[in-house]
């Protein structure tokens, strides 16, 4: 029985791990999609989010009755735990994949992207697809220090993000409101996915150590020596 058991829990982990690898692709082709006006493209990552959605479905199904019948306690209670919750970013990765996708398909044969912001969007997908590649591996080695990194490596997009508003806002802007929307939309989409990712990321950090990540990051700020004078 608690073999069965722990093969339970070893496929809920190859299960997300699958989640990340679809996610990951999923945001790389509907990048393409949305700067190349590529409908089919578009249509078969909108088709394909329906995959994630099932396994996360499937995934808490059978988490919960994990839960119902073993009543876990201690490091595998944390393991279902945390795995229902990636789970449910990873799902959520995939519906803002599906999002880029339908603004590509909702333009086209028109591209939605303006040429002088192609260059920012492309790098915000394979960024995206990165920060889940590297999301997967932390699901997969359970590497504290990894997923640590992930955090510093989504300041990068936070960068492009703020590029983004900084072309929206200049005078110069010719591209007009309905563009100005979709790249808005578009930035937020892809803020939000790598979001996500450092989520799954701090969730295993979770799962190892039993601490959130935000604790065993190091301070960035000024360390203070002494009190200060009056205070």
């Amino acid at each position: 029985m608690r073999d069965a058991y722990h093969e339970e829990l070893d496929s809920i982990g190859e299960d997300l791990v699958e989640m990340a690898r679809l996610v990951g692709s999923a945001i790389g082709r509907a990048t393409t999609a949305i700067l190349d006006a590529d409908l089919k493209l578009a249509e078969s990552v909108i088709a394909g989010d329906q995959k994630v959605d099932d396994l996360q479905h499937d995934l808490e199904a059978r988490a919960i009755a994990l839960l119902a019948r073993q009543q876990p306690v201690a490091t595998d209670l944390r393991i279902v735990v945390t795995s229902l919750r990636m789970s449910a970013d990873l799902e959520r990765s995939g519906d803002l994949a599906q999002h880029v996708a339908k603004l590509a398909r909702l333009r086209f044969p028109e591209r939605a992207v303006p040429n002088d912001l192609h260059a920012t969007i492309l790098e915000m997908g394979q960024l995206a697809q990165r920060l889940m590649a590297k999301a997967a591996e932390v699901v997969i080695t359970k590497d504290v220090d990894l997923a640590l990194q992930l955090e510093a490596d989504d300041d990068e997009m936070d960068l492009l993000h703020r590029t983004l508003f900084q072309h929206l806002m200049d005078e110069r802007w010719k591209h007009g409101i309905e563009t100005a929307v979709d790249v808005t939309l578009l930035g937020r989409y892809y803020e939000r996915f790598a979001d996500h990712a450092v989520s799954v990321a701090k969730r295993v950090v979770y799962l190892v150590t039993g601490e959130y990540a935000d604790e065993l990051q190091p301070p960035t700020g000024p360390v203070e020596t002494g009190a200060v004078e009056g205070a």
